[in-house]
C-alpha cells in the first residue's frame, strides 16, 4: 500500500558523463551496480528520468551507445525492466532473457544481475518494494506465498495484462514528471501507486495455480479476506479485535482461530506487522530532512511511540532513526 502521506519525487539527468550517469543510477534507481561502455566511450550519452511514489519507482532510461551493466543483489524489491526502443539481453539467475518492446524482464530482490544494451536503448524500468509487492501477490491469490516470490523471468508486453500494466506505467510516470495533474495530489498519487502494484500482481507470471508450488495453506475463507481487505485499506485506523471481527462477521475467537489457521498469525499482530513494514518502507526511501520517525509512526496508526520502537527493533534490526540516518 501506498501511504498517502508519501509525497511523489522526480529528478533527471542528462550527460556524457559516464561516473555521473552511474552515480544518477546507483542513487535513484538500481543501488550498488557497474556500467561500462561497450565500443567507443567518447560517445557516451545518458539521460535519465525517475519518478518515485511510495514504493513504487518509474524510470525512463536511455544509453546513447551499447554498455554493460552489472547489478547487485536487490534485496528489498523487486524490477522489471521493459525496452520502449532497442533491446537488452540480461542474466539473472540462471536465467537469460532477451527482452524488447514486446517483452519485459524480471528480476527477483536475490540474484545478481548482468545486462547488456544495444546502442540506443531506451528503457522503462518499474522498482517495486519488496513486502509491499509480496503482499498484492498474496493479496490476490488469498493464499499466503512464500518468499522471495517464485516468478517468470519476463512476461509479454504486446498484449494481455502486460500491455495494460505497461500502458499505465507510463501514464504514471508522464503525470509525476508534469505539474498542476491529478498526481500532483498526494491521495490520487497514493492510489495510482496503488494500481501500478496490484496490476504487477495479476501481470507476473507465477508457478501459483491449481497445484501451486510455494503456496502456503488453503485459501482463505471469506471472513479472513474481509478483514485483510480492511486493513490493508485503512492501515492507520484504531481496530479493536470487536471491531475486527464485526467486519469478518464473526465472534473474535473464531477469527483469531482463523488467522492462526491461515495467515499465521493473530489479526492485530498482524496489522501491527504490516503497519511496521509502512513505516519502514517509507523511511528507507526519504531523503534527509524530509519526514520525522514520528510523523511516520502515528500516520501508520502507531500513538505509542517507545512500544513502537520496540517492536519496529525486534522486526528490522535497527531502529526507525537508524533506518532514516542510513538514507543521509
Amino acid at each position: 500500500m501506498v501511504s498517502p502521506g508519501d509525497q511523489p519525487s522526480h529528478a533527471e539527468l542528462h550527460t556524457t558523463d559516464v561516473y555521473a550517469a552511474w552515480a544518477f543510477c546507483q542513487q535513484m534507481c538500481y543501488g550498488p551496480l557497474t556500467v561500462d561502455p561497450v565500443g567507443d566511450p567518447a560517445a557516451f550519452a545518458f539521460s535519465g528520468d525517475v519518478a518515485r511514489v511510495g514504493p513504487v519507482v518509474v524510470a525512463e532510461i536511455c544509453f546513447g551507445v551499447g554498455v554493460h551493466v552489472s547489478i547487485g543483489d536487490l534485496e528489498t524489491c523487486y524490477q522489471v525492466l521493459a525496452p520502449l526502443r532497442g533491446s537488452l539481453r540480461s542474466r539473472h539467475r540462471g536465467s537469460v532473457v532477451l527482452a524488447d518492446p514486446t517483452r519485459a524482464a524480471v528480476y527477483r530482490p536475490v540474484g545478481d544481475i548482468d545486462l547488456v544494451l544495444s546502442a540506443g536503448t531506451r528503457l522503462l524500468s518499474v522498482k517495486v518494494d519488496r513486502a509491499a509487492l509480496e503482499r498484492c501477490v498474496d493479496a490476490a491469490l488469498d493464499r499466503r506465498v512464500a518468499t522471495p516470490l517464485q516468478l517468470g523471468a519476463s512476461f509479454d508486453l504486446a498484449d494481455g495484462p502486460g500491455r495494460t500494466w505497461a500502458a499505465l506505467v507510463r501514464l504514471l510516470h508522464t503525470e509525476l514528471r508534469g505539474s498542476d495533474g491529478l498526481a500532483d495530489q498526494p491521495r490520487m498519487a497514493a492510489r495510482w501507486g496503488d494500481l501500478v502494484l496490484s496490476g504487477l500482481a495479476l501481470t507476473l507470471e507465477h508457478p501459483y495455480g491449481a497445484d501451486p508450488f510455494g503456496v502456503i495453506g488453503p485459501l482463505r475463507p471469506r471472513p479472513v479476506k474481509r478483514t485483510l481487505d480492511a486493513m490493508h485499506a485503512e492501515p492507520s485506523r484504531q481496530f479493536t479485535a470487536a471491531d475486527l471481527a464485526a467486519i469478518a462477521g464473526v465472534g473474535v475467537r473464531v477469527l483469531q482461530e482463523s488467522f492462526r489457521q491461515h495467515v499465521g498469525m493473530p489479526p492485530l499482530v498482524y496489522l501491527r506487522r504490516l503497519r511496521l513494514d509502512g513505516v519502514h518502507a517509507e523511511l528507507s526511501r526519504a531523503e534527509p530532512g524530509q519526514v520525522s520517525v514520528s510523523d511516520v509512526a502515528y500516520r501508520w496508526g502507531f500513538t505509542h511511540l517507545g512500544r513502537f520502537a520496540g517492536a519496529y527493533r525486534a522486526r528490522f534490526g535497527l531502529s526507525p532513526s537508524e533506518t532514516l540516518r542510513a538514507r543521509r
